[in-house]
């Protein structure tokens, strides 16, 4: 989890949702880390997750990952654990947990969804606070930074 918040952070510091995600086999080895990118690529399915599974794919040669182990800063929303199912993760480890558009049990929980061809393992909150934090701090900023500029208006 600490690769995937060095992740968070550089997106964050990038003006992206600070969301950070590894991609590991199950023997450890790291076979992808990637940040939001979806302002900087303009390109709204460039979550962390998306990025962390086209980049391994290449490593790799193939566009099942079976066996491997996503490890992302912030619970997946319904379309990155959509990616995750096609994929053929063996597991999900995620942070913070996603009120408004998580899928693995904030809002939906399609880890088990019964008609998928493909289930996986879940783990939530570990270092939870930490993503969390993050993700709060981020946005409170962004609103601070709204306010300031609504109140000096135009340039």
């Amino acid at each position: 989890m600490d690769l995937a918040l060095g992740q968070a952070m550089a997106a964050g510091q990038a003006g992206e949702v600070p969301v950070g995600a590894v991609l590991c086999a199950l023997d450890g080895r790291l076979l992808a880390a990637a940040r939001n990118r979806t302002i900087e690529d303009h390109d709204p399915s460039a979550h962390a997750e998306i990025l962390c599974l086209r980049q391994a794919g290449r490593l790799v040669g193939n566009h099942r990952l079976a066996g491997s182990v996503l490890v992302v800063t912030l619970e997946p929303c319904l379309m990155c654990v959509g990616a995750l199912i096609q994929a053929r993760v063996a597991a999900v480890v995620y942070g913070a947990a996603d009120p408004k558009a998580g899928a693995l049990g904030s809002c939906l929980g399609l880890e088990h969804f019964a008609y998928a061809n493909h289930t996986f393992g879940v783990l939530g909150g570990v270092l939870a606070e930490e993503c969390g934090g993050l993700l709060k701090r981020f946005f409170l900023a962004r609103r601070k930074e709204a306010r300031n500029a609504s109140r000096n208006g135009p340039a």
